[in-house]
């Protein structure tokens, strides 16, 4: 059975364009899968912490103690045991200040775990993700920053297929609802999310 693992992030659920992306595909997948198993995190509305100081020891390995350490350590276990039995992860990330919302880096900071997730070789870093895991990302902005001269100011897609790349999701199809404060932004809105709702296909 397929498992997807669907993460919002969109401070705005009335109007939010990567919101509407995401739920277009996942309309799609239901219809066309109806067994698929969702995990849904709308990470705006219930924000995880900031990573405390008494997770340190565990992300060196090292056994968690009672207490805050336990309780953060069990919560980084339990985020990437999500990950590890999704077939495909869903990010709704909306650009914010040219880069992903910090309630998404928070998600990050809990699933990127040196010798759980990742581990460096003599010839670099190595994902230890199984493989086989899909990633899409809907993301939406205000300006158009794939191309152009705002393009040296997208700091979203490049720092998410570098950090996710390292602990082995290489697989990434980005979608973009860019121009969303541009005159022919709902035009634009509407093409973005019927390309979400095909990628289900």
């Amino acid at each position: 059975m397929t498992q997807l693992l669907v993460l919002h992030n969109s401070l705005n659920p009335s109007a939010s364009a990567s919101r509407a992306m995401t739920e277009a595909y996942l309309t799609r997948v239901r219809a066309a899968n109806p067994e698929a198993r969702v995990i849904e995190r709308d990470l705006a509305a219930d924000p995880l912490p900031h990573l405390p100081p008494e997770i340190i020891p565990s992300l060196f390995g090292q056994p968690a103690q009672p207490g805050l350490e336990a309780e953060a350590a069990a919560l980084s276990d339990a985020l990437i045991t999500e990950l590890e039995q999704s077939d495909v992860i869903v990010l709704g990330a909306p650009f914010y200040n040219f880069t992903i919302p910090s309630t998404l880096k928070s998600w990050l900071d809990y699933v990127i775990r040196g010798g759980r997730t990742f581990r460096y070789t003599e010839t670099g870093p190595e994902g230890l993700l199984p493989p086989g895991k899909r990633v899409l990302v809907f993301t939406a902005s205000g300006g158009v920053y794939s191309a152009g001269p705002a393009a040296a100011m997208d700091h979203l897609v490049p720092y998410l297929k570098v950090v996710l790349g390292l602990i082995g999701l290489t697989d990434i199809e980005v979608v973009r609802a860019e121009g969303m404060k541009l005159p022919d932004a709902a035009a634009t809105r509407a093409a973005a999310i019927a390309r979400a709702a095909a990628l289900a296909a």
